[in-house]
Order: C-alpha cells, then sequence, then structure tokens
C-alpha cells in the first residue's frame, strides 16, 4: 500500500507543513529529430505538451529534462527559452525527458487554499446542523482524507484507494503535532511547522502503516 503525501492546514487555510512520501514516476525520455513533432507550449512557469500524443508522452505532461539536463521551468540550465532552444534546427538531434507536471511550492500553497474553501461549502451545503466538511475524497487512483480538530487545523492525507487504517493515522499524526510542534517553545501557532522531529515521527508513522496497510492502536 502507498500513502502519497501529508498536507496540514491551519484555520486560516494556510499551508503549514507539506510532505510528499511518494511520488509516482511516469517519465518518459525519446530522442528526436527535426521538426519535433510534438506542439509544445507554456503554461504556469512550465513548458508541456499542447498537441500530439506518442510513446506514453501525453497532452499535459511536461518538459522535465534536456540532453540528460534538468530544465529550470520554462528554460534550459543555461537560461535559455526551452521554445526557441527547440526551434533551432542546430540543436537536434535532441533527447527529451516527459512527465507529469510537478507542483509549485506556491500551487500546493493554492491548492491547500482550496481546498480550505471546499471544507466550509461542504458544511455549509450539509441539510444538518454541524456537519464536520468534507472527510473523504476519491478518485481511482487515490483517496484524499481529512480530519479537522477542534481548533480548526486539518491534517490531510493522499493514499492509495486500498490503504487501510488512515483515520487512526490521521489522529497519529494528531498526536504527533501535539507533541513536537505545539509543545515546541520555539513555534508560533498558525506558523509553518519546521521541527525535526515532527518529521522524524511523521515518517517513521508513515513507514510503519505502509508496511501494515494498517495503523491499529498503539502503534
Amino acid at each position: 500500500m502507498v500513502i502519497f503525501s501529508v498536507y496540514v492546514v491551519n484555520k486560516a487555510g494556510g499551508l503549514i507543513y507539506q510532505y510528499d512520501n511518494y511520488v509516482p514516476r511516469t517519465e518518459v525520455e525519446k530522442t528526436f529529430s527535426y521538426p519535433l513533432d510534438l506542439v509544445l507550449k507554456h503554461h504556469d512557469e512550465k513548458v508541456i505538451v499542447s498537441f500530439g500524443q506518442r510513446d506514453g508522452i501525453k497532452v499535459g505532461h511536461a518538459v522535465l529534462s534536456i540532453n540528460g539536463v534538468d530544465v529550470l521551468g520554462k528554460n534550459t540550465a543555461d537560461g535559455k527559452d526551452i521554445l526557441e532552444y527547440l526551434k533551432d534546427q542546430a540543436n537536434y538531434p535532441v533527447s527529451i525527458r516527459f512527465g507529469r507536471a510537478r507542483l509549485s511550492s506556491n500551487e500546493k500553497l493554492m491548492l491547500a487554499s482550496m481546498f480550505h474553501s471546499l471544507f466550509a461549502i461542504g458544511s455549509q451545503l450539509s441539510p444538518e446542523v454541524g456537519s464536520s466538511g468534507i472527510e473523504m475524497l476519491e478518485t481511482d487512483v487515490f483517496k484524499l482524507h481529512c480530519f479537522q480538530t477542534l481548533t480548526g487545523i486539518k491534517f490531510i492525507v493522499l493514499a492509495d484507494p486500498r490503504q487501510s487504517g488512515i483515520d487512526a493515522l490521521l489522529k497519529k499524526i494528531y498526536e504527533i503535532y501535539s507533541d513536537f510542534a505545539l509543545k515546541n517553545p520555539f513555534y508560533s501557532l498558525e506558523m509553518p511547522i519546521r521541527c525535526e522531529l515532527f518529521d522524524q515521527n511523521l515518517k517513521s508513522s508513515l513507514e510503519v502503516a505502509e508496511k501494515a496497510g494498517n495503523f491499529g492502536a498503539g502503534s
């Protein structure tokens, strides 16, 4: 079983902690001759495929490296615009690695804020007073699980749909937060969590949960 990532969102909707436990690698590297038979475009500080699919390369995939060197957003390692670089026949043949666009820090902040709003909307749409808000969202490849404390802090785990014991894991993460963040004299409420003991205990709990496929009481 796999636990993909953990998010902690404060009561104002700000992302105060994020950890990627497992990032699936769906990358394809191909050598191309001139002219490039894929249509690329700039999108959110990345270069992505906008038209043309072949050999596992899909629309929406981002350019991750050129000739084995990682790209930096829209530019090559030496600062050249990727689209301009690929228009020049002198640069061919060229090896390009494509894959799922990786979320930037700003994108993660924005998505945490959006989920905070959706959580509030879920509570407001409830036909009954005192709804807990969104506790789980499910897709074909992952489930999002959310636990909100009485003080409004949200602990979010993205996991394989078959992973069991997530409710207990969420409560364990809350315990770790209470023990190693709240009791840290240098930590300020609602601010980003930067604590080595919090990191270590969180990672240990995720490993236990993945190996067991469950996370029971007393773990």
